[in-house]
């Protein structure tokens, strides 16, 4: 069963930095992507940025490209989102969620994590 598990989030100032952290596990082959989404109270979720196994290609949502870096380690048990500068629109509940396959689906979510940027 594939699980994956979002953490890290907090409240930090406009400008300040957090890295999220999911928790990645029971893909039984390496074909397959994981993402981070983001709600914000109101609005539909949204995806943010997407990195696919085994070839590492990362995707970013305009938003986001120049102040957000996807990452994993080594054995893809974990999967990064490392957040700099950001800003009071970043604010809302960030998830990761995957699927086999190259699409970024996010097929298998995971409970979130809040995020709060302080203007």
């Amino acid at each position: 069963e594939v699980q994956l598990q979002a953490s890290g989030g907090g409240l930090v100032q406009a400008g300040g930095s957090l890295r999220l952290s999911c928790a990645a596990s029971g893909f039984t082959f390496d074909d397959y992507s994981i993402g981070w989404f983001r709600q914000a109270p109101g609005k539909e979720r949204e995806g943010v940025s997407c990195i696919t196994s085994p070839d590492d290609i990362k995707t970013y949502a305009d938003s986001v490209k120049g102040r957000f870096t996807i990452s994993s380690d080594d054995a893809w048990n974990t999967v990064y989102l490392q957040m700099n500068g950001l800003k009071p629109e970043d604010t809302g509940v960030y998830y990761c969620g995957g699927d086999y396959g190259k699409y970024c689906r996010p097929h298998y979510v995971g409970r979130g994590t809040q995020v709060t940027v302080s203007s």
